[in-house]
């Protein structure tokens, strides 16, 4: 049974950090692409960033302040957000499907439950 389960959310000030986690069972990364997105109130959900073996990639809007990595061994996908902004606050979900990342939630088969990010002073 695939699951995924997000952890690392919380309140934090303009330009802090925090770390995301996504711990998944019944599959191994390996094989898989593992997608962030998130969802504001109001707003679609939009993908973050994305990691596959092929490596990562990330949107506009967060590149060169958030960072995706994965530890094979320990079946979980890290997403280090720094510099973070009122605008990054949102529900973070990853979400996995087989091989390759693509941009469209609806590409991805499988959810975690979400995180809650809130940047505010």
């Amino acid at each position: 049974q695939v699951q995924l389960v997000e952890s690392g959310g919380g309140l934090v000030q303009p330009g802090g950090s925090l770390r995301l986690s996504c711990a998944a069972s019944g599959f191994t990364l390996d094989y898989y692409a593992i997608g962030w997105f998130r969802q504001a109130p109001g707003k679609e959900r939009e993908g973050v960033s994305c990691i596959s073996s092929s490596g990562g990639n990330y949107a506009d809007s967060v590149k060169g302040r958030f960072t995706i990595s994965r530890d094979n061994a320990k079946n979980t996908v890290y997403l280090q957000m720094s510099s973070l902004k009122p605008e990054d606050t949102a529900v973070y979900y990853c979400a996995a499907r087989p091989r390759l990342c693509y941009k469209f939630a609806s590409y991805f088969g499988s959810w975690g439950q979400g995180t809650q990010v809130t940047v505010s002073s």
